[in-house]
């Protein structure tokens, strides 16, 4: 048996301990386990480009009547954890050319953030959407109490279209935030008609700049996006997430299938995913989604 002095095991503790505080602190950002069980996919149907396009079996009257009290209304208290409201509240922000706007923030909003989580709503949403503790299956339930016990923070911002004006608005607020905190990772989701603001804050560089992924929920697509700097070899690549559901009858999930595939060909390696949710409609992505799969994968592979 070999025996180790207590003054050398301390040595090589030291040492250990050293090099983890050496690491960068973003290395070790993760999401949390938060609920796994009762928001794990209820099964895969079809795999294909190494696991980056997946079919989930979703099926309206399990994971909509069965999962929730009020049908699209209120999930059941199982999937919510509300007492991350505490750390919620409605502030006012400078948006583009000074107009003044609100947006709902999670989390310690006034001290650097070690994650920055930004969700923009589709037509005729607003701030409280991505707030809603009981809609969408308890899924912002979710990523709230995620982020906030990642040490990070989550914004559901009004803005003020969904054209260049709106951009301008979500960009004053992301960079005021990135401001606050620098080198936390920028995420940024975008439901439905949302995609469109999200594709002009892509493509302007001083968000992408800061971005480290964005997650496109039943949303449109943009051939923008080939020319931008990301698609370029030497490029920073930003991570991309498709969820979209094979029964949208507002943006036809074959034309997203069809940009991400484009994605892959025009600039092999891109890191992107495409969740197809079988029989889903259009907000089933934003219901089914699995927000820890998905940053995590983008955290891993964007360098943190």
């Amino acid at each position: 048996m070999v025996r180790i002095r207590s003054a050398t095991l301390a040595a090589i503790l030291g040492c250990a301990l050293a090099l983890l505080a050496a690491l960068p602190a973003a290395a070790q950002l993760r999401l949390g386990p938060e609920k796994d069980k009762l928001f794990a996919f209820p099964g895969i149907l079809e795999t294909k480009d190494g696991g980056d396009f997946i079919v989930v079996d979703y099926d309206k009257m399990r994971d909509i009547h069965q999962r929730d009290e009020i049908p699209e209304r209120k999930v059941k208290w199982q999937y919510v954890s509300t007492g991350v409201n505490w750390a919620q509240a409605h502030y006012d922000y400078t948006g583009g050319n000074g107009r003044k706007l609100r947006y709902v923030g999670v989390g310690a909003v006034n001290k650097p953030a070690k994650m920055i989580v930004v969700f923009l709503h589709g037509q005729n949403g607003t701030r409280f959407l991505g707030a809603d503790d009981w809609s969408f299956g308890g899924n912002f339930n979710r990523i709230k109490n995620m982020v906030v016990n990642a040490g990070g923070v989550y914004l559901s911002p009004d803005f003020t279209d969904f054209n260049d004006n709106g951009a301008a608005d979500v960009k004053a607020l992301m960079l005021a935030y990135a401001k606050k905190s620098p080198g936390a990772p920028v995420f940024l989701a975008c439901g439905s008609f949302g995609g469109n603001v999200c594709w002009k804050l892509m493509d302007d560089p001083q968000v992408s700049s800061i971005l480290s992924g964005m997650l496109l929920l039943g949303s449109l697509d943009d051939p923008v996006f080939f020319g931008n700097p990301a698609m370029k070899p030497g490029g920073r690549r930003i991570p991309l997430y498709f969820g979209h559901g094979s029964d949208d009858k507002v943006f036809d999930w074959k034309a997203q299938a069809a940009f991400y595939d484009t994605i892959r060909k025009q600039a092999p390696g891109y890191p992107t995913q495409f969740v197809l949710f079988n029989t889903g409609s259009h907000g089933t992505p934003i219901r089914m989604t699995d927000w820890r799969q998905v940053i995590n994968w983008m955290l891993q592979v964007d360098g943190y």
